[in-house]
């Protein structure tokens, strides 16, 4: 994988309305094949009910974030529709994205799976 730099978000998967694509990362080829084809449904459901363009991509600590977007002159992407969808879909696959924020941790930044499980029984105590 490429150094990335500060800030720079990494792109897990995406779907795009206007190009009628859906794009998977070949660096997180080790996902296992059910949660590949859950994300695709995902993404390609999202586009399909308010167009524009889907990702889920990871910030610069592992954390999984989803960002819409739309071309300038597409009149009928609904900013607030993808907003309320976008919260939907957060909270109905919440396990999913804490699992993936794990997986990008452990694989990809290389933390200690130990230390991670640490963090994640101390949050749960509180």
């Amino acid at each position: 994988m490429a150094a990335k730099k500060k800030d720079e978000k990494i792109v897990l998967c995406g779907s795009n309305a206007y190009e009628k694509k859906y794009y998977f990362n070949k660096d997180f080829d080790r996902i296992p094949e059910s949660i590949k084809e859950d994300l695709h449904i995902m993404c390609v459901l999202f586009t399909e009910e308010v167009g524009g363009i889907f990702l889920i991509a990871f910030d610069e600590e592992g954390s999984p974030i989803i960002q819409t977007d739309s071309d300038e002159n597409d009149f009928y992407y609904d900013e607030v529709s993808a907003g309320l969808l976008v919260k939907e879909v957060q909270k109905n696959k919440r396990e999913l994205f804490e699992a993936l924020g794990l997986y990008y941790r452990v694989f990809i930044l290389k933390e200690d799976p130990a230390k991670i499980l640490a963090e994640v029984g101390g949050e749960r105590d509180e």
